[in-house]
C-alpha cells in the first residue's frame, strides 16, 4: 500500500509540474473577475435588479456577493471546467503512449490495473482541486466586492428561484460544492476510458466534449422530453436542487446512482481496452 501511495505521489507531481495544468485555473480567475466587472455597470444591474424585485424583494438586500459566487458557478463551471476536465483526462495515459514512456512504465513490476488506478485517482483530485478552486475563488472576489448579504439562488432552466439569508445561503452554497465535483467526476471518466484508447491526446479530448455537448442538444431538444432521463447531462445537473427548500434527497440519490452507473460503465470499458492494447511495437 505504501508503494501505490508513492506512486500516486509521482502522478500528481507530474500532473501539477506541467504548465498546462494550471490552464483551467488562470482562465476561471480570469473569467470570474470579468464577469464581476460586468455587474458593476448600471444597466446590468438594473436587468438583474428587476428579477430579485418582480418577487417582491429589495435588490440591494439580495445582490451580495454569495449571489454574485453563484451565478459564475451556474455561468461557469459545466462549460469551461468540462473543457479543463476533459483535457487532463484525456490527456493522462494518451500523452505517456505518444511520448513513449508508458512503454518504459509497463516494463516495471507493476500491473496495467495499478498505473490506471493511479492516473485515475490523480484525475479524481485534479477535478475536485479545480471545483473548489473556482467555488472559493468566486465566492472570495464576490465577498470582497459586494459584501454579505442575502442569496438569491436562480436557475431558470430547473425552476430554482429561491432566497435566502447569509447563513443559510452560505451553508448550501458550500454543500453544492462536493455535490457539483462528484458530477464533474462523469467528465473524468469519459475522457479518461478515450484517453486509454489507441487515439492521441487531442483526440480523447474532442471526443470527451463532443459526447457531452450532443448529449445537452439531445437533452433540451423539446421532443425528447419523454427521453430526458436517458441523457447523462439530466443527471448532472442535479447538483442545482441542494437550492430548493425543501431539498429533495430521494431525486438527488438517484441521480448520483445513474452518474456513479455511468462512470463504473466508462471506467471499465477503458481498462478492458487499455488491457488488450499491444505496447511492444
Amino acid at each position: 500500500m505504501s508503494l501505490f501511495f508513492h506512486q500516486l505521489y509521482g502522478e500528481l507531481w507530474k500532473l501539477f509540474a506541467r504548465k498546462r495544468t494550471y490552464i483551467g485555473f488562470g482562465a476561471f480567475f480570469g473569467l470570474e473577475t470579468l464577469i464581476l466587472l460586468l455587474f458593476q455597470l448600471p444597466s446590468v444591474q438594473r436587468s438583474f435588479g428587476r428579477i430579485i424585485e418582480r418577487a417582491g424583494y429589495g435588490f440591494e438586500s439580495y445582490f451580495s456577493g454569495l449571489t454574485i459566487a453563484f451565478l459564475i458557478l451556474y455561468w461557469t463551471v459545466f462549460l469551461l471546467g468540462g473543457l479543463y476536465i476533459a483535457l487532463v483526462g484525456g490527456d493522462i495515459v494518451a500523452k505517456e503512449v505518444e511520448d513513449g514512456t508508458m512503454r518504459m512504465t509497463l516494463c516495471r513490476p507493476v500491473s496495467r490495473l495499478r498505473v490506471l488506478a493511479v492516473k485515475y485517482i490523480a484525475c479524481l483530485i485534479y477535478t475536485v482541486a479545480l471545483t473548489f478552486f473556482i467555488g472559493f475563488s468566486a465566492l472570495g472576489i464576490g465577498l470582497l466586492r459586494q459584501g454579505v448579504g442575502g442569496f438569491f439562488a436562480w436557475q431558470p432552466l430547473q425552476g430554482i428561484f429561491f432566497l435566502y439569508d447569509f447563513g443559510p445561503g452560505l451553508q448550501r452554497y458550500l454543500c453544492s460544492l462536493p455535490l457539483l465535483a462528484a458530477t464533474l467526476v462523469s467528465v473524468t471518466s469519459l475522457a479518461f476510458m478515450f484517453s486509454c484508447f489507441n487515439m492521441k491526446p487531442v483526440s480523447a479530448t474532442i471526443c470527451t466534449l463532443t459526447y457531452f455537448t450532443t448529449d445537452n442538444i439531445f437533452r433540451n431538444v423539446p421532443y425528447f422530453d419523454s427521453i430526458k432521463p436517458w441523457f447523462i447531462t439530466s443527471h448532472i445537473e442535479t447538483w442545482y436542487h441542494i437550492y430548493r427548500s425543501p431539498i429533495p434527497w430521494l431525486r438527488m440519490v438517484e441521480d448520483f446512482a445513474y452518474l456513479a452507473g455511468a462512470d463504473a460503465t466508462f471506467i471499465i470499458i477503458g481498462v478492458v481496452a487499455f488491457s488488450v492494447r499491444d505496447f511492444k511495437s
